[in-house]
């Protein structure tokens, strides 16, 4: 048996719990406008009210706190996952029908909590070494490349100037500037747009025009097997998702998140979040690299700022005028932050193999992060057909199954010498 990752090690986090509250508000804002595009973007793809999302996404945070210790510094937004079949069931079933669907989906979170329980942390997480989680956390930041960079073309001056402006202040910045080269960089790239015209005109006529306070337009579930079955097996694939993401999340931090407060319960609190926000009418939750991004560039781990990010969220489902200020954001101001936030997941996974010593003269440590990088981030893909749904793995599911299955079956490596006869 594959020896577990040893705990990671702590680098020298900011003293986040000395900070001010308005130090504090200011670092919450920043995280909340990183999970904002694709928060709201995933109800616009599959038909559900993005207030809605909002909302339910900030919830769903409050409610993994609280349920995990309140000690993981997790974001959860809407799951891209989860898109394709939530369309579906949208349009041939209604909202009600997809909600409990993803109500059920968010229950499996619960039975796997329940098999971890069972099984043993130590033993599920022998099979995630670094030599998987490392390039499993490169593919996580690496597979986002091309969303920020899409998002960047659109107005090449406009995403570097965000970019320089958040580069500048996380190197050269004093104090709250240095905490929050995010916030400088989106609102010296919002500015600039404002300046050069680049901002929609109907955006800006949507946020004059829009009201400062309403609620969401929540939706009650309703129970549909045949909902059921299209949306609840997709969380075989989350399930890895979500492993990924909290060894992500703790290698950034310097804590070891799978150990205390367990894996068992970070996926019952995320179970238990999906299905709040489900119950509300919003998509599926999942945990955000965005915000892990917003994390490693910072070095602020403080958890309570992340539920400050959620109260924002909050509040944004119920201000439209705010949200719509959010939306009115250029798409290249945000790709040019993107690029930072995903390329610093990335580097994550490449300090992972570093610390952990990968002996890559070994053909064996080769092959594993070689079929681990190329399927993960070369757009393969597998049909799986599961209880009477056709689901897919790919991405960082994938990249993670083929990791641990290389892992296992190939044999420990010879020395070179001994392969060639010496």
């Amino acid at each position: 048996m594959t020896q577990p990752p040893a705990p990671a090690s702590a680098p020298a986090p900011h003293p986040s719990a000395e900070l001010p509250l308005t130090r504090k508000l200011v670092l919450g804002v920043q995280h909340s406008i990183a999970m904002f595009g694709a928060t709201v973007l995933v109800p616009i793809l599959v038909g559900l009210p993005p207030s809605v999302a909002l909302f339910a996404a900030g919830v769903a945070t409050l409610i993994f706190h609280a349920l995990s210790g309140w000690r993981v510094p997790i974001f959860l937004g809407s799951s891209f996952a989860f898109i394709a079949p939530t369309a579906l069931v949208v349009k041939e079933l209604g909202v009600g029908a997809a909600a409990g669907g993803l109500i059920a989906a968010g229950a499996m979170y619960l039975l796997f909590s329940a098999l971890v329980s069972v099984f043993g942390t130590r033993r599920i997480m022998g099979i995630f070494p670094p030599i998987v989680t490392g390039p499993v956390i490169m593919v996580i930041g690496l597979g986002l490349s091309h969303v920020a960079v899409d998002q960047a073309k659109t107005n090449w001056p406009l995403a570097l100037i965000t970019l320089l402006a958040a580069v500048v202040a996380s190197i050269y910045g004093r104090g709250l500037f240095r905490m929050i080269p995010i916030l400088v960089g989106i609102l010296t790239g919002y500015a600039a747009a404002l300046a050069l015209g680049a901002v929609d005109s109907a955006a800006l006529q949507n946020i004059r025009g829009a009201a400062w306070l309403g609620l969401p337009a929540f939706h009650a579930p309703e129970l549909n097997w045949q909902a059921v079955a299209i949306i609840a097996p997709v969380a075989i694939v989350t399930f890895i998702e979500h492993i990924g993401d909290v060894v992500v999340n703790g290698r950034v931090v310097g804590q070891n998140f799978l150990e205390k407060p367990g894996l068992s319960r970070t996926l019952f609190a995320d179970g238990i979040a999906n299905m709040t926000s489900a119950a509300m009418g919003g998509p599926a939750a999942t945990t955000y690299a965005e915000n892990t991004g917003v994390l490693a560039l910072t070095k602020v781990y403080d958890p309570a700022i992340i539920r400050i990010a959620a109260a924002f969220a909050i509040l944004f489902g119920c201000s439209p005028k705010l949200a719509a200020v959010l939306q009115s954001f250029p798409a290249a101001v945000l790709g040019g932050v993107s690029i930072l936030l995903f390329g610093m997941i990335a580097s994550v996974g490449i300090r992972t193999l570093s610390e952990a010593q990968i002996d890559f003269a070994h053909s064996r440590n080769l092959i594993v992060v070689s079929l681990i990088l190329v399927l993960g981030l070369g757009g393969a893909a597998f049909p799986v057909h599961v209880g009477g749904t056709d689901l897919e793995l790919s991405g960082m599911a994938l990249a993670a199954l083929v990791g641990i299955v290389a892992n296992l079956l190939l044999p420990a490596q010879r020395e070179e010498a001994e392969a060639v006869g010496h």
